[in-house]
């Protein structure tokens, strides 16, 4: 499923764990008394029960109100008969329902009221044993129900000691169940806080206590939850392996209304690794997951017993088959095999009753025709099918699908030009999610609103609308970092362009007027806070922490740094630039389209990789230095400065700056400037290096190795470059080869501050998480795991000088590899990590090493100075060709360069 609403994929990610906490908040109301099926008559607690089952059955055909009235009626009799276990219990429904309506307040109310009445239950109740394991479970689920809200609120921690509290409760009443069900909860809440090894550790031991029970409906479904939650976390590998083992013992247990479910969520998550192999440019691994997608939805078309799981299904292949047909051609295909879907699922969709999940259906069906070449063969079941969702949505006095309906028939009249109906469509779709406050719908339709008036040439009126969606993605962060993996891979589609293209609007050049600082300062402050989502996005974790004055106040006072903010727009090149101790910005930009320049940053990657391109290597590079550096090299030059720092946008990341060529003086930009790059404008705690004692904890594998299923080839001079790295160091310790594991290295940490850590091992920078990794003895790191091996979390705990990972490497034919080398930058938390962009010879690596700490160790030199010289030192050696760029440029300083 594409990125929808951050809501929604939340509700279809855990909907398992949600159905087990509803039906026990329904059964549990229900199992207080006995009721009757005949007719209701007012005033007994027999009618109320049977107002509480049919707001179930409302509740699960998606209406809303319908299941709020009735429970509010419900209530009434309670209130009246003074049954107050049977109150709390309704309040807790009741939230249920109005969280859906997206009335976040009654929600709120309704929860506390629930729980204020469990508080004040007169101590006879509470003393009577038959009643206590009744009440610890009514108190659990209720608790479950604040839990949840406040995670969907983004109240994380507190969502964590609610769940805490409910597992205690829960284990009182001997509910394992629950106690299943309050785990998961706590899971989500820490990944969504970014402590991946926790949720990890939690998620294997819910595996590992499922497996040691006997077959059951429950330990189905609580695999097929944990499958969901493997997926979300990026796990894919995981939960494809969980989700198997779910579909088996369904199998083996005849459980046929539980299979399709299984199946569809395993067919999402090979959609999901399909996705991930694509990105990576695997297509023959993509293409193999997909069939197995397309084999598993198809199962569900065949099998499925609920009308809705055979329609997902069916949505889920006639998407998969659109995006892949539309990967190999543009043009309309008349044998179109996607088109054999069309009128199935439309007759399907026909005959399903009013709900949220059917018009949430008739909607992903109008947006999956809409992705078809020549729309216009379909203009009419688009606008029908939109229609019938909006009208089935008022219907069902449910905003948040009226809004998603009315504004995604508004992106369908500005696709095919309509646009002033296209306007007042969105406008309206816009002010229903704004009354409702739901940022993850208003920001889709304040960016449509945004195209549709720079498209009428109002720039000022298209930046606020821009503007607003940008600050709506904003209070989204934790939703777009946490919500499924679904998302990393939208997230070019759907989060970035928004970013882009205010930047584009900003910085929309009039030759007869200067731009503005204000458009400058905010264009920048666009790129940034795209950079932080990048990387937010890559741990999916909302967990950085933008501090953008720090740079600022460097360069401001620092009379020979300047820095350099390169943008990638669609259309131009453009390149926003502040000189040393001023606090006016700059600006310049060239007329060089987005392919352009991703194809010569692709081809100058690759050559970089070789050594015997230094040719093609600086016939490249000087066409990127006439877009960045030319422009201002006069400038650099009479304002004396000798530190150029970047803050690099997309593919630019994985071109080292030093290699730009100025052919006109025949030199490398490193020749003339030390060079650093910041991931971003916010520092840690930035302070000069030079003229402390280092004290460094050096590492490395030297022997060949084969680890987690990857070979890794002998490293010949690790041992001489941790040798010479010890002779220039104060205080050293050393872990070679079999000492070098992940134990040792957590082992010294904990005994011992050291300023330095650097590791000459195999690693790769990649944008996948999970494919990011440095090599030790017997372990694959990850870099979630980094913050626990170094104890960032350690207050008492001095922060890393410097980090160094000397025989690295960035993915082939990943184009944001370099993410990865951002992401272990910020994960790790040091001030400085210095790192190789490709694997280089290791005899010139141990060379430079050497002489980098010889420098820092005796010069009172800033880091990107001390590289700098290293760099150009190897050009002296006489026996050896390491002028060219392939031995010297692949080292690039991350974060504070003092």
């Amino acid at each position: 499923m594409r990125l929808i609403s951050a809501h929604w994929l939340r509700q279809s990610l855990f909907r398992t764990v949600q159905r087990s906490l509803i039906i026990g908040l329904w059964a549990l109301t229900i199992s207080l008394g006995i009721h009757s099926h005949s007719k209701i008559q007012a005033q007994t607690s027999e009618s109320a029960l049977v107002l509480i089952e049919e707001s179930k059955e409302y509740y699960d055909r998606g209406q809303f109100v319908a299941a709020t009235e009735a429970l509010q009626q419900a209530l009434q009799i309670y209130q009246r008969s003074g049954e107050r276990i049977q109150q709390a219990r309704t309040f807790s429904l009741l939230s249920l329902a109005y969280e859906q309506l997206g009335e976040w307040q009654q929600a709120e109310k309704a929860i506390t009221k629930s729980l204020s009445i469990l508080d004040t239950l007169p101590k006879s109740i509470e003393t009577k044993a038959q009643n206590q394991s009744f009440l610890d479970r009514v108190r659990a689920q209720v608790l479950n129900r604040q839990g949840r809200w406040q995670l969907a609120r983004g109240q994380a921690k507190a969502a964590i000691e609610t769940a805490e509290k409910a597992e205690l409760f829960y284990t009182r009443s001997g509910d394992t169940q629950g106690i299943f069900i309050s785990k998961i909860n706590q899971a989500q809440a820490w990944q969504t806080l970014g402590f991946f090894r926790r949720t990890t550790k939690i998620l294997d031991g819910l595996v590992q206590q499922l497996e040691d029970q006997p077959p059951s409906l429950i330990q189905v479904n609580s695999l097929n939850s944990l499958g969901s939650l493997f997926r979300q976390q990026g796990n894919l590998e995981r939960s494809s392996e969980i989700l198997s083992k779910s579909l088996a013992l369904a199998q083996k247990l005849n459980l046929d209304s539980e299979i399709s479910p299984v199946l569809l969520n395993l067919g999402n998550t090979k959609q999901a690794l399909a996705s991930q192999a694509r990105s990576l440019n695997d297509l023959e691994q993509a293409n193999n997951y997909q069939q197995q997608a397309e084999k598993h939805y198809q199962q569900v078309i065949v099998t499925a017993s609920f009308p809705l799981n055979r329609i997902q299904a069916q949505l889920n292949q006639f998407r998969l088959l659109i995006d892949s047909e539309l990967l190999v051609q543009q043009k309309p295909n008349p044998n179109f095999t996607a088109q054999n879907f069309i009128f199935p699922i439309s007759q399907a969709l026909e005959k399903l009753p009013a709900s949220r999940q059917t018009i949430y259906a008739n909607i992903n069906f109008a947006r999956s025709l809409m992705k078809i070449p020549s729309t216009s063969n379909y203009e009419s079941l688009i606008t029908t099918t939109l229609n019938k969702a909006i009208a089935q949505a008022q219907s069902l006095e449910d905003p948040r699908s009226e809004s998603f309906a009315i504004g995604t028939l508004g992106q369908f009249y500005e696709q095919t030009d309509k646009l002033q109906l296209a306007q007042k469509l969105t406008n309206s779709a816009l002010a229903i999610a704004q009354k409702m406050n739901a940022p993850d719908l208003s920001y889709k339709w304040e960016w449509q609103l945004g195209r549709l008036l720079a498209n009428e040439q109002k720039r000022q009126q298209a930046i606020s609308a821009y503007t607003e969606a940008v600050n709506d993605l904003q209070l989204l962060r934790r939703d777009l970092a946490a919500i499924n993996t679904d998302i990393q891979f939208s997230f070019r589609e759907q989060v970035e362009p928004v970013y882009r293209q205010l930047v584009g609007l900003l910085l929309q050049h009039d030759s007869q007027q200067e731009l503005s600082q204000q458009n400058l300062r905010q264009a920048r402050q666009a790129i940034e806070s795209l950079q932080l989502a990048q990387l937010e996005n890559f741990f999916r974790s909302a967990c950085l922490n933008a501090e953008p004055e720090q740079l600022d106040r460097i360069v401001e006072s620092d009379p020979t740094t300047a820095v350099f903010y390169p943008i990638i727009l669609p259309e131009r090149f453009e390149v926003i630039f502040k000189l040393p101790g001023q606090k006016r910005l700059q600006h310049y930009h060239s007329d060089r389209p987005q392919a352009e320049v991703k194809e010569v940053l692709a081809q100058l990657q690759q050559y970089l990789n070789e050594p015997d391109r230094t040719s093609d290597v600086k016939k490249l590079s000087q066409e990127l230095y006439s877009w960045l550096i030319e422009p201002v090299a006069t400038e650099l030059e009479t304002s004396q400065v000798k530190t150029l720092v970047f803050v690099l946008d997309g593919a630019l990341r994985n071109i080292p700056m030093g290699v730009l060529y100025d052919s006109q003086n025949q030199q490398y930009l490193l020749e003339k400037y030390a060079i650093a790059v910041a991931p971003g404008l916010q520092l840690l705690d930035p302070k000069p290096l030079a003229g402390n004692p280092l004290n460094a904890l050096i590492g490395g594998l030297e022997e060949e190795r084969q680890v987690g299923g990857k070979e890794f080839s002998r490293l010949n001079n690790v041992s001489l470059e941790l040798k010479q790295i010890q002779s220039q160091v104060a205080k050293g310790e050393q872990l070679l080869d079999r000492s070098f594991t992940s134990d040792n290295l957590r082992d010294r940490i904990d005994r011992e501050d050291f300023s330095v850590i650097h590791l000459a091992t195999h690693g790769q920078f990649s944008s996948q998480l999970e494919e990011t990794f440095i090599l030790t003895w017997n372990q694959l790191l990850k870099i979630s795991d980094l913050d626990d091996l170094l104890q960032l979390n350690n207050p008492q705990r001095n922060s890393i000088e410097l980090l160094v990972l000397s025989a690295c490497e960035t993915a082939v034919g990943d184009e944001r590899a370099a993410l990865g080398l951002a992401g272990i930058a910020v994960r790790a938390g040091a001030r400085s990590t210095l790192a190789t962009l490709w694997a280089v010879d290791d005899l010139s690596t141990a060379r430079l090493m050497g002489e980098f700490y010889r420098q820092l160790a005796n010069n009172q030199i800033s880091k990107a100075e001390a590289l700098r010289r290293a760099q150009l030192e190897l050009w002296k050696e006489q026996s050896q060709d390491w002028q060219r760029p392939y031995f010297w440029a692949s080292y690039i300083l991350v974060g504070n360069w003092l």
